[in-house]
């Protein structure tokens, strides 16, 4: 599932292809926005929380204004085009969402969670959030107090737990957690600072904000990207000690055995 990062960048794209233009023409091919136009609307801007995608529009005659909200999941991906360009990002049978402006179209392929609702009632969408990492409204504090509720669950579930902190998903999860040196399993309440393993996400996020590839070696290189995440039976960029792979509630975690041992 695309991190937080990679959720920021989309809403970049969009910006950098909508804002601050009319829509000519929209096309839904979902049956719940079938009949939805936003021919007409002014595109004012385009934003992430968390892993969700907020397209807001504004209605100039009847001011009025609107969020497209949508959420890649596993599969989703927005992608823009000049006026013209074949669209090739994915087979069209894919496609879910078409905006047009004068220079440009922006096509949504397996969007999921897709939503228009008034921009002042967005909450009812991602009011639940925990802070997001890439946000304005970050507060590792709060995320530690969010986090720390439930002391029992182990971190790895407890980091990927939109509600705690906004952002997060398995690969940053496995590779702050070594880089920490903590053990995936560990209870929340047995983590020793858990404000420096929150700071650390958001930096990780931070540094690969604006850019396709995503690193936390430091290296873009392929193959050179991770320390533990896709790693299985690869040494350890520390130790040597093969990185080990298991299920860990309803996804699957990376970690060395070496660098974080278990904790008895």
């Amino acid at each position: 599932m695309p991190e937080g990062d990679t959720v920021w960048n989309t809403a970049a794209l969009l910006r950098d292809a909508l804002a601050g233009r009319t829509v000519t023409a929209s096309e839904f091919r979902v049956p719940q926005l079938a009949t939805a136009d936003l021919a007409g609307w002014s595109v004012a801007e385009s934003a992430s929380r968390g892993k969700h995608l907020l397209l807001r529009l504004h209605d100039p005659e009847r001011d009025r204004a609107v969020t497209l909200h949508s959420h890649l999941r596993m599969e989703g991906k927005w992608s823009a085009y000049a006026v013209g360009e074949r669209w090739s990002a994915r087979p069209a049978h894919l496609i879910r969402v078409v905006l047009r402006v004068p220079e440009s179209v922006a096509v949504g392929y397996h969007l999921h969670d897709l939503a228009l609702v008034p921009t002042a009632e967005e909450d009812r969408l991602v009011g639940h959030l925990g802070p997001d990492l890439l946000g304005a409204d970050w507060d590792p504090a709060e995320a530690v107090r969010r986090l720390s509720a439930r002391p029992e669950v182990s971190i790895a579930e407890a980091l990927l737990e939109q509600r705690n902190l906004a952002g997060i998903g398995n690969m940053y999860k496995a590779e702050v957690l070594f880089l920490r040196g903590i053990w995936p399993w560990t209870p929340v309440g047995q983590v020793p600072d858990l404000d420096g393993l929150v700071t650390l996400a958001q930096k990780l996020l931070a540094a690969n904000r604006g850019r396709w590839t995503q690193s936390t070696t430091g290296s873009l290189h392929r193959g050179q990207t991770m320390y533990v995440y896709g790693r299985r039976a690869q040494p350890c960029r520390r130790c040597g000690t093969a990185i080990a792979k298991a299920d860990q509630g309803e996804r699957i975690t990376f970690w060395c055995k070496r660098c974080q041992p278990e904790r008895r």
